[in-house]
């Protein structure tokens, strides 16, 4: 396999985030300079990092953090579910004014971070017998995915880039339940999928591929990962002994698993609490 196209510096957005977090490490290691946009300014910056603080729908903030960039992570953005105003103009609107802003910046190479919630109608078989599933959105959040993908498949076909929409698992350290040893996307694969992304095999396209890492209770098709260079090699099974499956994880045999059940409703009927404020 060719190796990946190093950026002389590449654009994070959520940087501050716990995914980017996680995976800032070994984008150090592989020698990349990384720009983290977020809202908050990311810590513990190591030389090859800089914090730049903004939001990834103001297009002049955008713009400006794209310049002599060769690669987009756009990990920004809210990570459930709101009201749909919120999820309109954070996740969609900030995909689109992204994507644009690498557009205007010559940037060819952009890795959008999707959701299984965006197919989270899904049976689960249905993500081992078919590599890219239709949409079939949960929640307003996975609609917002959903769009998100729509956005990456007009800019890759439209302006000639290669973009890769990554349905993301369950990210973090470790898995932390049971349906995450067969979903957990590893920090060290987080980082393989951001190589795909980032090299030249499948380019330029839009590209619809599964986040989540070789695990031995998987479900995921891996093919269409494999076809632009996503090989995964870590297994949630390593952790299965500690995990602790006495927290009652709704199962509903679901890609969304409880986020497609009649317990979780639609926009902010799930909390109360902050929709009060």
């Amino acid at each position: 396999m060719p190796a990946a196209q190093k950026a002389q510096a590449i654009a994070m957005t959520g940087g501050a985030g716990m995914m980017a977090t996680l995976l800032r490490p070994y984008l150090a290691d592989a020698g990349y300079e990384v720009r983290l946009l977020d809202l908050v300014e990311a810590r513990n910056l190591r030389p090859n990092e800089v914090a730049l603080v903004g939001s990834v729908t103001d297009p002049d903030f955008m713009n400006t953090s794209l310049r002599a960039t060769s690669g987009v992570v756009h990990l920004g953005g809210l990570h459930r579910e709101m009201t749909w105003q919120e999820i309109v103009a954070t996740n969609i609107t900030g995909t689109q004014v992204t994507l644009e802003a690498a557009r205007r910046n010559g940037v060819e190479r952009v890795l959008l971070a999707s959701s299984t919630h965006a197919v989270g109608f899904h049976d689960l078989a249905d993500a081992a017998a078919d590599a890219v599933l239709p949409p079939r959105p949960d929640t307003y959040y996975g609609v917002s995915k959903v769009a998100a993908e729509a956005l990456g498949s007009l800019y890759a076909d439209k302006y000639g880039m290669k973009v890769v929409s990554t349905r993301i698992g369950t990210g973090g350290q470790r898995p932390g339940n049971a349906r995450t040893l067969g979903s957990w996307l590893s920090p060290a694969d987080s980082f393989r999928l951001v190589e795909a992304a980032l090299n030249d095999l499948g380019a330029p396209g839009h590209h619809v591929v599964w986040a989540v890492s070789a695990n031995t209770r998987g479900w995921a098709n891996l093919q269409a990962g494999r076809r632009i260079g996503y090989d995964p090699q870590d297994d949630a099974e390593l952790y299965a002994n500690e995990v602790d499956t006495s927290g009652g994880n709704a199962e509903t045999g679901l890609l969304g698993g409880f986020w497609a059940s009649d317990g979780h409703r639609v926009g902010m009927d799930n909390y109360p609490h902050l929709a009060a404020k």
